[in-house]
């Protein structure tokens, strides 16, 4: 029998090094076979002492590669032209990516054959055979990280006192049956590579920004840092009940809150891009990546049809009391806006989910009333919120600078309003 090295068959003079190497490779990617002595141009060399040479090999399978491959790997002694040899038979395994246990689910731990030769799998095809052997949900296939931190996360489950050892970890689907980290463990640990951008822009369009922010670490951290940060943005406007003065924020907390954490819960978190806030002047936007789950309408969402797309990490948050029940985010959002007069917009894409949360205060500023003349209509809004500034009545009137000036000199003139502060601290005041 002439011995020749293919994609299925790998020879080796004697056990070496890379021999955990090549059993994973070929697991990983069509199985194959490995005949210890014989060397690389056929040639038989033998074994002398076949049966400890099986028991190291039975050792390194055992010891050395994770997931348990013992179950696709056969070890038997063979003889050819009167000297023993040892054939190794691997199957495809069921559990890949299979990996050296001491380097982890890494390309420096992750072999796949390529012709001959057994080569490092790139990062890509690491993520693909978690895919095939976990199914397509990302939070519950295997981190490739095995090396996380819960910092932050252990705070919060203490807080809520939600137990978060590692039985309570493998109860939450944030260890799998292998022992291995999953995703949902990865989005909830100190080194999440996911990030949550905010932009506050200057007007009604992107020509201009004020701040931006990016906040980064456990998916439970970003969420409270951008919660604070919207909260920060989330400006008061002053109206007066006689003496009584009545603070009215440009957006409901409810709504705020429900938008963020539908973003974070329901993303997809198999794009790398991250969740986008953008505030302008009459609006709040949160875009998430990642349409709706397959099968779901608007309709079914506004409903309260709900169908986690993490599966695991929804359950992380309702555990720990950051939703109350599943499906109820989007029906919350709308029910505080009730008597506004103005309602959230939702609009699903192939890619990505964007919720549209309109400023109350700009949309009321705005509702002018036509049956009187542009100074009415600034005393009017002056009466029902204590000052104005320019940009106020620019935003009431629908008009440039230059009208809306116009018309608060000529209540000045008549000594009807009073002008107080100066440049961008200008207000106007009825006297």
């Amino acid at each position: 029998m002439k011995y020749v090295e293919s994609p299925q068959l790998e020879l080796k003079e004697q056990i070496n090094a890379e021999f955990k190497k090549e059993i994973i490779a070929f697991a990983n990617t069509d199985g194959g076979e490995i005949y210890v002595g014989i060397a690389r141009d056929g040639s038989i060399t033998g074994i002398a002492d076949p049966e400890s040479e099986m028991e190291k090999i039975g050792n390194m399978i055992r010891d050395g590669i994770k997931p348990d491959l013992t179950a696709y790997t056969s070890i038997e002694r063979v003889e050819d032209g009167g000297k023993n040899l040892i054939r190794v038979s691997v199957s495809r395994g069921l559990k890949r990516p299979y990996h050296l246990t001491d380097k982890g689910l890494k390309p420096t731990g992750v072999f796949v054959r390529h012709g001959v030769s057994s080569v490092p799998a790139t990062d890509e095809a690491i993520r693909q055979m978690l895919r095939e052997s976990d199914g397509t949900t990302f939070d519950k296939m295997r981190s490739i990280n095995q090396e996380l931190t819960f910092e932050y996360a252990e705070k919060i489950f203490q807080t809520s006192q939600v137990a978060f050892d590692a039985a309570h970890k493998r109860t939450l689907g944030l260890i799998d049956v292998d022992g291995y980290y999953t995703n949902a463990a990865l989005l909830l640990s100190d080194q999440c590579g996911h990030i949550i951008r905010c932009a506050v822009y200057e007007g009604t369009g992107k020509n201009k920004f004020k701040t931006r922010k990016e906040f980064s670490g456990s998916i439970l951290k970003q969420m409270d840092d951008a919660y604070s940060f919207l909260s920060l943005n989330n400006n008061l406007r002053a109206t007066f009940d006689g003496l009584r003065r009545i603070d009215h924020a440009d957006y409901p907390e409810e709504a705020m809150r429900e938008a963020l954490v539908n973003a974070v819960v329901h993303r997809d978190y198999d794009y790398s891009g991250s969740i986008i806030i953008n505030i302008y002047d009459d609006r709040m936007e949160f875009i998430s990546l990642g349409g709706l789950v397959k099968g779901l309408t608007l309709a079914d969402i506004k409903g309260g049809v709900s169908q986690p797309r993490n599966a695991v990490i929804a359950n992380v948050f309702y555990r720990l009391e950051l939703i109350e029940s599943y499906g109820t985010g989007i029906q919350k959002i709308l029910e505080s806006y009730a008597g506004c007069g103005i309602e959230p917009k939702f609009a699903p894409a192939p890619a990505s989910f964007v919720v549209t949360l309109p400023n109350r205060n700009t949309a009321e500023t705005t509702a002018s009333d036509p049956g009187l003349s542009r100074e009415e209509n600034i005393l009017r809004l002056m009466a029902k919120q204590g000052a104005v500034t320019r940009k106020d009545v620019e935003q009431l009137l629908g008009c440039s600078s230059f009208p809306a000036n116009k018309a608060l000199a000529a209540l000045v003139e008549q000594g009807k309003i009073v002008k107080t502060g100066a440049a961008r601290g200008t207000k106007y005041v009825l006297k």
